[in-house]
């Protein structure tokens, strides 16, 4: 592990500057092209044996070490998010509109600077090493599920992720045995009434009071139908009901998400708002349409996989705090890995001098977490 340690630090300029080359250029979740190029370009030039285009715009790279052992597998994911960056920075988006504010550029450039430390040493490695690195996190059906699809995981013994925090002190790692992110679902729903004159509303069916009465009726799936033991979120984030001053609209739109870490329970909830939805526009004599559709399951670890990096955790230079983190109710796509082979997932804070940027809520490499490389990341 030392002389790994020493790899890496040889690499860390090396690293800093492919993660700012990457946040240069960042693309939208399935349209990734320099990206994916890029990363497959790197593993090639280290000699492993790298597939491309899997499950679309994925790459799996292969890195058979000198001895028997496991196979296994470190994913990182590539695709940005529809953001306008406004940092100020040298090596800022290229891309108008496209930013890297998940931190994806992090997790991948980490990845290729194990991958080269790992190459140099190969012949101390016991079995082998697979590089995932995923297109489409952060839009559904997410990349995760089309590269598996695709075979990454064939031949996989155990799969190991992790998400930069920035709210979480750097030197803070985070794990949880079981459900530790939340199912992700998303609704809209469809009022159709009758519009018509603001000063006549009893010749109308009035398609905003209808929508209001839903959003106060949807809140009491969770409220009244959901166990408390059970953590569960109906929340409606958009409702539209475009029409001048002195019209009542016929038609409304709701739109919203829905999170939860129970099967069970997420079911239920699916059940309840076709319900609530149909009864609430039945009693003013309207229509309404549910679109329900269902996102990443929860993600749930595995209880050795994730002691291991606990532990391990433990003995790494710059790790300072290694504990349990509470439930996220954030979705995450490295769930649909988790439901094919063993793995866990954790977190690895990223907040430097107090500065917490609210990222949307992986370094695959514990042993990258290093003071002075985040401290020198400016974004």
């Amino acid at each position: 592990m030392e002389n790994l340690y020493h790899s890496l630090d040889s690499l860390y300029e090396e690293i800093v500057q492919i993660r700012r080359h990457l946040h240069q250029h960042p693309e939208l979740s399935f349209q990734e092209v320099h990206t994916p190029k890029y990363i497959a370009e790197y593993h090639e030039k280290l000699g492993h044996r790298v597939r491309t285009n899997v499950g679309g715009n994925g790459v799996v790279a292969y890195l058979q070490g000198g001895k028997p052992g496991p196979t296994v597998a470190m994913r990182a994911d590539f695709d940005a998010l529809p953001i306008k960056e406004e940092t100020g920075l040298p090596f800022q988006s290229q891309n108008e509109g496209v930013m890297h504010a998940c931190g994806h550029d992090a997790h991948t450039a980490t990845l290729l600077g194990l991958a080269k430390a790992l190459n140099g040493m190969k012949e101390e490695l016991e079995g082998t090493v697979v590089f995932i690195h995923q297109h489409a996190e952060e839009v559904i059906p997410g990349g995760a599920k089309l590269m598996i699809e695709d075979g990454c995981l064939d031949g996989v013994d155990v799969i190991f992720g992790t998400h930069i925090q920035a709210q979480t002190p750097l030197g803070e790692v985070n794990y949880r045995v079981g459900p530790l992110q939340a199912a992700a679902d998303f609704f809209e729903i469809d009022i159709q009434g009758k519009g018509g004159h603001g000063a006549y509303p009893h010749q109308t069916k009035d398609s905003i009071v209808i929508g209001s009465q839903l959003v106060n009726n949807l809140q009491q799936i969770v409220s009244r139908k959901v166990d408390p033991l059970h953590s569960a979120v109906v929340s409606v984030g958009s409702f539209e009901a475009i029409n001048a001053n002195n019209v009542i609209a016929d038609t409304a739109e709701l739109k919203g998400t829905v999170r939860t870490f129970d099967e069970g329970v997420r079911d239920l909830i699916e059940a309840e708002m076709e319900r609530v939805v149909s009864a609430t526009c039945e009693l003013a004599n309207a229509k309404g349409v549910l679109h329900y559709r269902r996102g990443y399951p929860s993600l749930v670890t595995h209880e050795k996989e994730t002691l291991f990096v606990a532990n391990l955790a433990e003995g790494i230079p710059g790790v300072e705090v290694v504990q349990e983190s509470p439930q996220v109710m954030g979705g995450e796509d490295f769930s649909y890995y988790l439901q094919q082979v063993k793995g866990t997932f954790f977190f690895t804070g990223a907040e430097i001098n107090g500065r917490k940027s609210p990222i949307h809520i992986i370094i695959l490499n514990l042993i990258l977490m290093k003071e002075d490389y985040l401290l020198q990341q400016k974004c």
